[in-house]
Order: structure tokens, then sequence, then C-alpha cells
């Protein structure tokens, strides 16, 4: 809140920005004694404000309702984007025409007018969200490089998921978690084959809806295909090279990897998946090979491949990864590279062992190893068998599903219960 620039609320659609924005924040304001006309709320998308979709109308709205009285005004606007682009009237002649000298892009009003007035008003804190077909919420930071806060928000984790069902057992708790996710109205409706009816449509009818009429897509099969392939293959690392084989092998296609770079590009820019870069660390460098990529919200993923593939180790890796994301750190995939004798030829080879994620804070590092089971001493080794090979003196840990207090073994390797790290990340730095 003390920050001057625009803050700008990003996330997957439906998953509570404007919850966040219209009744969390604005219930706090309302606690710490901020005056009811002092916060400005609109919703662009609501038919009494279609007016107000006119920057200039929306501008003049605004201005009419501040004051410089010495108190913070809030603006709180929601879905910006159907803000409309209009033409300036002080460069068009009296025919309409525009006037010679100034350019096409300088003769439109559009939101970023109204925006970047706001950004200059010293009493006034502005907060927006926007996600449609025309603007998803991804470039809402793009146009505002540098003069923006980026606020993202992230479908119900599980802690939340705990606190909304405290009755529950954890173990009930997790295959819920892990089968339809946390996307709000899911949690909700207590109703199995609603859950999944919901999360079906909303993958279908509105985020792919926004991305085909986004970038007007044409071979509409193709990117369902290639959402098809990254939805099975969380945790396994992916490029598009790989996926374009996948299609000339299976589905006789000639796509290019640059389409499927494109396709998973849209994906990400609509919060649906993130990408987790891969990590050499002991050469320290990126490998720009190969990368894993994970799904925002695990039930959109199941809903996706209609509920068949709940493979639970997978799911797991995928939900940690998430956890570590919406909590501030910086996360990579890594690989390990050792030297090795074969036990037949008795030469010497090179082996690369997978670190699941290399977690970064600032000058701390974390190497997470993520195991469903370790109910044998020969299963311990061999999930730690990539950390041992680590030469650093920076924290190696196995999260273990279920409930484990921390507890270094003998081997110097920290082994966490996930459920104990689902409800407070932090535990890792303890």
């Amino acid at each position: 809140m003390k920050s001057p620039l625009i803050k700008v609320i990003i996330g997957v659609r439906r998953c509570g920005k404007s919850y966040l924005l219209f009744n969390i924040f604005y219930d706090y304001l309302k606690s710490i004694n901020v005056r009811e006309d002092h916060i400005i709320k609109i919703r662009l998308d609501e038919l009494k404000n279609a007016a107000l979709r006119n920057p200039v109308k929306l501008s003049s709205y605004i201005n009419e309702r501040i004051l410089n009285d010495g108190e913070k005004y809030y603006i709180l606007l929601d879905e910006i984007q159907e803000c409309v682009k209009i033409a300036n009237p002080d460069f068009l002649d009296n025919e309409g025409n525009l006037i010679e000298g100034i350019s096409v892009d300088e003769s439109y009003l559009t939101y970023h007018d109204v925006l970047n007035e706001l950004l200059n008003i010293e009493y006034v804190d502005c907060y927006v969200t926007g996600s449609n077909s025309r603007l998803l919420s991804s470039d809402l930071p793009t146009e505002f490089r540098n003069r923006n806060y980026n606020i993202e928000v992230f479908p119900l984790s599980f802690k939340e998921l705990h606190q909304a069902f405290p009755d529950m057992q954890y173990d009930e708790l997790w295959n819920e978690y892990i089968t339809y996710g946390g996307m709000p109205l899911a949690v909700l409706d207590r109703s199995v084959q609603s859950k999944q009816n919901y999360l079906k449509d909303l993958f279908e009818g509105t985020y792919f809806k926004d991305i085909k009429e986004r970038y007007g897509l044409r071979d509409e099969a193709s990117i369902d295909d290639v959402t098809d392939i990254v939805a099975s293959c969380i945790g396994s690392p992916l490029n598009p090279g790989k996926i374009e084989n996948t299609f000339k092998s299976r589905k006789k296609s000639n796509i290019t990897d640059n389409t499927i770079s494109n396709y998973l590009k849209y994906l990400e820019n609509s919060f649906l998946i993130k990408e987790a870069k891969r990590y050499d660390v002991k050469g320290r460098k990126y490998i720009g090979t190969l990368s894993k990529y994970y799904f925002t919200d695990i039930g959109l993923r199941n809903a996706r491949l209609n509920f068949r593939q709940i493979e639970e180790s997978h799911i797991m890796e995928s939900i940690i990864y998430i956890e570590l994301v919406r909590n501030g750190y910086s996360v990579d995939v890594g690989q390990v590279e050792s030297w090795i004798q074969d036990p037949d030829t008795k030469k010497r080879c090179r082996v690369n062992y997978e670190v699941d994620f290399i977690v970064n804070e600032g000058n701390r590092k974390y190497y997470i190893q993520s195991a469903v089971e370790l109910p044998t001493i020969e299963k311990v080794k061999e999930e730690q068998k990539s950390l041992m090979k680590i030469d650093d003196n920076f924290r190696k840990i196995i999260i273990v599903k279920g409930f484990r207090n921390p507890l270094y073994n003998d081997d110097g390797i920290l082994i966490i219960g996930l459920y104990n790290f689902l409800m407070d990340v932090k535990i890792i730095e303890q």
C-alpha cells in the first residue's frame, strides 16, 4: 500500500482476484478507518458502469470524487481492459480527420492514459485487475513495466483448504486437493459431479475461449493436443522439440516447434501453467534444452485429462513447486553431473542426477526432493542420491507425504513431512 506505483492484481481467471480487491481489501481499508467516500470502486464489466468504459468519462468520474484534503484516496478498478480505445478529440479537425503531424498511436486514448493520470496524483493509491480474450492479465504488467507492482493471486492452497474445512482429516483433505485443486467455486461445491463439470467448463469455456479468440487460432485442435501433452507430462522434462516429435510419431502432424513454443507461451501468459527452467548445479548455468511445466491448479490439470491420470508422485511434485512459488521463492529444476565406474566395463562414465527443485531466496539456497514414501533405507538412499552429489553447504531436503517433524538423517539430509511443509512453507528455513 505504501508503494506509489499502480498495483496490478494478476493470476488465472476465476481464482479470486476481484474478491481480493472488492471484499478482502475493501474490508481491510474499512477496518483501518478509511472513509467510505475515499474508496472508489468501479467494476467495468457491469452494465451500470458501461459509460465509464470511455476513458475520458472514467477519468472525469474519478476526478470529480477526489479532493486534495490531506487523506489518501483508494481507486479500485476491476476488469480495466473493458475501458475501450477512443479517438482523442483534441487531435481531430472539424471533419473528424487526424491533424497533420500527429501519429496514429498518439491519436487514441485508452485506459493507459487513465492509469498514467492516477499514477501522477500523490494522494491516490490505485489497484486494478484485468483479464479476458482482449487483454489477459499478464499484459497489464507488460504495458506498465517499471510503473506497477504485481500482486499475483493463486487458487487456494492446501493450508487455506484446511482453514475452510478444519474438521476434515489431513489425508482426506489431501485426496480432495490432488483431485480437484483449489479453484474457489470448485472448493465450495461439495458435489463431485458438479466440481468436475465446473472445472471442465472453466477450462474449455473460459480459458481456451480466451486464448483462441485473442490469438486468432484457426488450428484449435493443435493447441488442445499440446495442452493434453503438457498435462500428461507434469514432472517430466519437456521442450517444443520433444513435443513436436510426439506429434510426428503419434498424431502424424507437421506442427513446428516454433508453433508449439507459441502455444506454451499462450498457456503461460494466461497463468494456466508455469515453466521451471533446468539448472546445472555444478556447471552453475541454465540448460536451455529441457524445462518442466506445472499447472497453477492441479484440479484444472486433472479436468483437462478428464480426471484419468491422478499420479500422486507427479501431482505432489507439482503442488510443492506451486507452493514455493506462491510464497515468493525463485524455483528451478536441476541436475547434478557425476562420474561413476561402469560395473561391467570398469570405465568411468558421466551420469546426470535429477534434483527436483533448486530454491533460491536472496543469498540462501535449498535443494529439495519430493517423495511420496520412504519405506526402506534403500528408498531413502535412492531419493537422496542426487543431493549427496552436491558438494556445497546449502540445506538439502526430502519432503515425504504425511506428518513428519523436521529431522536430519545420518547423511545430513533434512526429512520434512509434506503436511508440515504445506501448513508452513517457511519450515524449510528453520
